[in-house]
């Protein structure tokens, strides 16, 4: 059943390994997207999250199509995994980005004994340079929350710049839109 989602690169950088996500990784993806604050920052994740949902995003994780999508367990040294990193084909959703850019959207949560070590940029610049050279990338789109200040940062730190668009998405955890200011990265 892992083979599909094996076709993920394996990247390694100073502390982390990008990896394929694992059918093994279900309980702990499962215990550490169960914060309220980790998925009230992203649009996707529902709160509560259950083992049900990390077996459906390993299932979406195992679909994908690894030639316009790359979807990233991340492992901290001897910790294991400690979050997700994804590179997703962009999607329109009624608003703007889709029609302005043409370029992957990248994606990430990290478990919250995790924040603040700066892991996220480190996986962020690891991924887009995998992006670059492997898929010939020149640019990457994101988005985060206004009122999530700390991901504008990791974004910042791997070169994204803003946009000066900020659009209405829906946040699955909240059960509401919220503010989103757009960034791209240009290699």
């Amino acid at each position: 059943m892992d083979a599909r989602i094996e076709q993920t690169p394996r990247i390694e950088t100073r502390r982390l390994v990008l990896r394929a996500p694992r059918w093994s990784d279900r309980d702990r993806i499962a215990q550490l997207a169960n914060d309220f604050d980790v998925a009230r920052m992203t649009t996707s994740m529902p709160h509560p999250f259950h083992r049900q949902d990390a077996e459906a995003f390993l299932t979406r994780a195992q679909a994908c199509d690894p030639a316009s999508e790359a979807i990233f367990a991340l492992d901290l040294e001897d910790r294991g995994l400690v979050g997700v990193l994804a590179l997703h084909p962009l999607k329109p959703r009624g608003a703007r980005i889709g029609s302005r850019f043409s370029g992957p959207e990248i994606g990430y949560w990290l478990g919250r004994p995790y924040w603040g070590r700066g892991l996220m940029s480190e996986a962020a610049a690891a991924a887009l340079a995998w992006a670059k050279t492997v898929w010939r990338r020149r640019l990457v789109v994101a988005g985060h929350f206004a009122d999530n200040p700390a991901s504008g940062r990791v974004l910042e730190k791997a070169g994204f710049l803003y946009t000066g668009d900020v659009q209405p998405r829906h946040c699955q955890a909240r059960g509401e839109a919220v503010a989103t200011r757009i960034m791209v990265w240009l290699a």
